[in-house]
Parts: C-alpha cells; sequence; structure tokens
C-alpha cells in the first residue's frame, strides 16, 4: 500500500524506496566501520591512560568519550536541523578522527591533558553512530521504521564485536611503524572514522532529511510550521502533570494551567516533573541509569585487570576476546530479551537483569587471574545489562503519555550518560587503591536497592492509554 512518500503525484518524484535501500545499505556499511573505529578505542583506553597517568585516572579518560559524544550531539544534530543528515555525520567522524590522532600524539609525548582532549573529541565517533540510526527511518515507511532502525542497530553490534580482535593487530602492525604501544589502535580508529566520513560525504546522496522534508511539504504545501508548533507546545504542556499538583497516580489532569506552553529548552524540566509524579517511569529510568553504571564500572577495569597479569604480546588479545564476549551478552541475546519482557512483565525482566548483574559481580570478583572464569563474568554484565536496559526502556515509554514520552525518554538517556562517565571515573581511583575485587563488591553493592524499587507494584500503563 503505497504511503504518503510513495504515492503518485503529478510531476517528478524521486523513487523514495530505491533511495531508501541506498541508504540504508551505504549506513549499514558505515556502521560497521564506524563500530570497528569507536571499540577498538574503547578496548585498550583504559590500558593507555593507566600506562600514561596511572590507573587511578585511567577511568576518566574513558569517561572523557562518553561526554564529548554527549557534547557533540549538540551541534551535530543542529547542522543536520539546517543542512541535512550528511553534513552532520561527517562532522561527527572527522571529529571522531582527529581525536584518535590526538591520542596517538599523546601516547607518544605522554602529555596527559592531551590525552583527555583526545579522548573528549573520539566520542564524535559514537555521535555518529547514535545519530545514524534515526538517519535511517527518515525515508522508512511507517509500517517498516523499527525493522531498519534495528537494522543499523544490529550493523553497529556486528562492528562491535568483531573490533577488539583488530586491536593487537594494529597495535603490532603501527609498532613497526615506530607508535608507542597502544598508540596504534587509535591510529586504526582514526583511519576508520575518516573512511567512513568520506565513504558518506561522497554517497549519501540525496540526503534522506532533506528528501523527506521536501516530500512533506509538497503533500502538505498549505501546512503552517508555527501553528504546528503551537499545538505540540499545547500538548506537552496539557500532559505534563501541573507544579505541586497531585498525583493521582501517574494520571494526567483533565486540564493544563491556563496559558501553560511548554518554552524552548524547558523539555528536561517538564520531563522530570512528569517522572517524579509516575513510579513506573521511575523504576524505569533507575533500571536503565543502575545497569549501566554497574556495567560500566566492571567493564572499564576488566583491560587493566587482564593486564595485570599477561604481557603487553598477550594482554591485547586477550582483551579482544573476553570484551567480544561481553558485548555479545549485551546485544547477542537482545531479541530473547525484549520477547521475555513481553511474556513475563518488566519489573520480572528488571529483577532477572538485577540478578545477572550480581552474579557477574560475583564471579569476575572472584576470578582471580583465571581470564576463561573472567570472561564468563563479563558475558554475565552484559546480558544483566540488556535485560535492565531493554525492560527498563519498555517500561519508561509505556508509562508516561505520547506526548511528553520523547523529552523523558531523553532524560532517562541523559542520566544513564552521566551515571556511566562516573562510574567509569570511580572505577579507575577504586581499582587503583582497592582493586578489582572490591570494585565489583561496590558495583554489586550499587544494584542492590534496585531490588528494593523493582518489588514495588507499579502501575505500567501510559495514562492516556489507561482510558
Amino acid at each position: 500500500m503505497a504511503t504518503h512518500l510513495t504515492a503518485p503525484r503529478t510531476g517528478a518524484r524521486p523513487d523514495v524506496t530505491s533511495i531508501q535501500r541506498r541508504t540504508l545499505r551505504l549506513l549499514f556499511t558505515t556502521q560497521i566501520i564506524g563500530g570497528i573505529g569507536v571499540t577498538i578505542g574503547i578496548a585498550v583506553g583504559a590500558l593507555l591512560a593507566a600506562r600514561i597517568a596511572g590507573t587511578a585516572v585511567a577511568g576518566v579518560a574513558q569517561s572523557a568519550g562518553v561526554v564529548g559524544a554527549a557534547l557533540l550531539a549538540v551541534p551535530v544534530t543542529r547542522i543536520m536541523a539546517r543542512h541535512g543528515r550528511r553534513p552532520g555525520l561527517v562532522l561527527a567522524y572527522a571529529v571522531g578522527a582527529v581525536g584518535g590522532v590526538l591520542v596517538v600524539l599523546a601516547a607518544a609525548t605522554r602529555w596527559v591533558p592531551l590525552l583527555f582532549l583526545g579522548m573528549l573529541l573520539f566520542g564524535g565517533g559514537t555521535a555518529a553512530n547514535l545519530q545514524a540510526r534515526y538517519t535511517a527511518v527518515d525515508l522508512a515507511e511507517p509500517a517498516r521504521r523499527g525493522r531498519q532502525l534495528s537494522l543499523i542497530v544490529w550493523a553497529t553490534t556486528i562492528g562491535a564485536v568483531a573490533a577488539p580482535n583488530f586491536a593487537a593487530l594494529a597495535d603490532r602492525v603501527t609498532t613497526g611503524w615506530g607508535l608507542p604501544p597502544l598508540a596504534g589502535p587509535f591510529a586504526f580508529s582514526a583511519a576508520a572514522f575518516v573512511l567512513a566520513a568520506v565513504v558518506l560525504l561522497g554517497l549519501l546522496r540525496p540526503d534522506p532529511l532533506l528528501t523527506a522534508r521536501r516530500l512533506a511539504a509538497a503533500d502538505a504545501p498549505v501546512a503552517d510550521p508555527s501553528q504546528a508548533a503551537d499545538a505540540t507546545a499545547t500538548a506537552v504542556a496539557a500532559e505534563a502533570p501541573a507544579e505541586g499538583g497531585p498525583s493521582r497516580g501517574g494520571a494526567t489532569p483533565a486540564a493544563a494551567p491556563v496559558g501553560v506552553r511548554a518554552p524552548r529548552g524547558a523539555g528536561m524540566r517538564v520531563a522530570w516533573s512528569v517522572v517524579r509524579r509516575q513510579p513506573a517511569a521511575r523504576l524505569g529510568i533507575a533500571a536503565v541509569a543502575v545497569g549501566h553504571l554497574v556495567m560500566v564500572a566492571v567493564m572499564a577495569m576488566t583491560p587493566v585487570r587482564l593486564g595485570e597479569s599477561h604481557a603487553d604480546a598477550d594482554v591485547l588479545r586477550l582483551v579482544g576476546i573476553v570484551l567480544s564476549l561481553h558485548i555479545a551478552g549485551m546485544y547477542a541475546f537482545s531479541p530473547v530479551v525484549g520477547w521475555l519482557t513481553d511474556r513475563l512483565g518488566r519489573r520480572a525482566v528488571i529483577l532477572g537483569g538485577v540478578g545477572l548483574l550480581l552474579a557477574a559481580c560475583a564471579v569476575a570478583g572472584t576470578a582471580g587471574h583465571h581470564t576463561p572464569r573472567l570472561s564468563v563474568g563479563l558475558v554475565l554484565l552484559g546480558l544483566g545489562w540488556s535485560g535492565t536496559m531493554v525492560a527498563g526502556s519498555t517500561l519508561l515509554s509505556e508509562s508516561v503519555s505520547a506526548a511528553v514520552r520523547p523529552s523523558v525518554q531523553g532524560l532517562s538517556d541523559l542520566i544513564m550518560g552521566l551515571a556511566g562517565a562516573v562510574a567509569a571515573v570511580v572505577s579507575g581511583f577504586v581499582m587503583q587503591f582497592a582493586g578489582y575485587p572490591v570494585l565489583t563488591l561496590l558495583a554489586a553493592v550499587a544494584a542492590v536497592p534496585l531490588v528494593a524499587l523493582a518489588l514495588r507494584p507499579v502501575p505500567t500503563g501510559a495514562p492516556d492509554e489507561e482510558g
């Protein structure tokens, strides 16, 4: 059946189906390339930082990439809004490539501030990979948007799982060129980002976002954007509970205060107001944030742990294997986790995810220098993260009304990113002064309050879907 993007109209129109297929093939390819570039840096970033600046600040260097990706998203999305997807994606990958080069220079000069700046800019690769998911649905038919977006997510996973195993090869090759140990993977990452940027610059034509806008304008030539914006703002304000008003179990109030609008920049304030009054939304955000915090805290210091008991010739190979297994645990079984979330319920899967996180901390923390057992712990860590992420995100999305859902989801992602950054910073200091077993114990303790929160009965239906 024809959609508003494919329905025939008078005058020449682009072949949307052909453009979308070409766009998906291109994004699939560049996501694999970009995923390899990002994950190679993650695999050796903590090791390199520990060698240059000490174990205590290794986590700070890792968190710099997370912060950089979040900060760069602001200018990248602004460029996309004005000029389309292509220049925004190219800019993000270019900034990531510059960050990779700066990390290599920092390794050669052992200059710590340059290392942090390089890791901050290196986050551009992550920002580009995240934005590519939205590019996949610009021209997608409504019935296919989920599948086509998930295709690009899966492509990222392929690159991420394969990437750690390239780290040892990249380090071996570039050491022969005179680069310091552990700098080679970042040189490889920079090359991968440049390749992705060049491919997108030359082949992402026509721009899918600009094409979608032209088609929408052609289909609705009399639409008034200002009136549409006012209507959206009014709907958002009407759906948000009034400040200081009764909770009523998270139900939407009958009417918003007179004259209330959702002003520019107030999205997070409105989202926070909604979440404070909706127990299910709070549980969803807590599950996502706590699961991410535990995962990052343990995962970030695992390469350092391996480096304590293995020579340089072996450590990168082992890091590649262990992190590949961990990432496979995070993503490979996500369809099964989603099915269980619908079958057993959101809270049940959240509790199962917490149980797996606790088991992971126990196994990894008591593994000593036994690498196979440590690998099992990291697989369990990935599975636990998947449970809390999938079930928590599902619960959050269905627990708030459609009008405020994007803002609340954005708030959740912000809290998740901050939790991961804090975990990465703190984990380095704990590793330095107390060791890996204590780090896993503290991570397990951080997950325990989520059990109590998940055991509390909460409403799960969205306010505008409960009648």
